[in-house]
């Protein structure tokens, strides 16, 4: 399904996708914080989404976001998490995007990445 590397993301724009992703977070105060970068390079930041009536994670929110801007595929993913990894059905909606093989980095709340996954 996935494999975990013990690499970081050397590319300064994967390591936005941690920042922006830690940075959603934050704000919101949300369980999670997500970033995605499509194709054409544009960014989409999401937050966990907690309501009655609405259950989403931040990454599925985040390519939910892209996907809706028009996107037709991802480069890279990011998710600032207390979790250990992300769920796999939220590594299942990066790929249905992105493809196989494409990273989706796990930070936790301190921004220090932990492990990346590919789809």
């Amino acid at each position: 399904m996935s494999s975990d590397e013990a690499v970081g993301p050397d590319d300064p724009e994967d390591a936005k996708l941690v920042t922006l992703s830690r940075a959603t977070r934050q704000r919101t105060g949300a369980d999670e914080g997500a970033a995605v970068r499509d194709l054409d390079g544009r960014t989409y930041t999401a937050a966990t989404v907690a309501l009655p009536s609405l259950q989403l994670s931040a990454l599925s929110l985040a390519v939910a976001m892209a996907m809706s801007s028009g996107a037709k595929g991802l480069e890279a993913a990011a998710v600032v998490t207390e979790m250990r990894q992300p769920a796999p059905e939220d590594i299942e909606t990066v790929r249905d995007l992105a493809g196989r093989g494409v990273a989706v980095f796990v930070a936790d709340p301190a921004g220090s990445l932990q492990r990346v996954v590919r789809t």
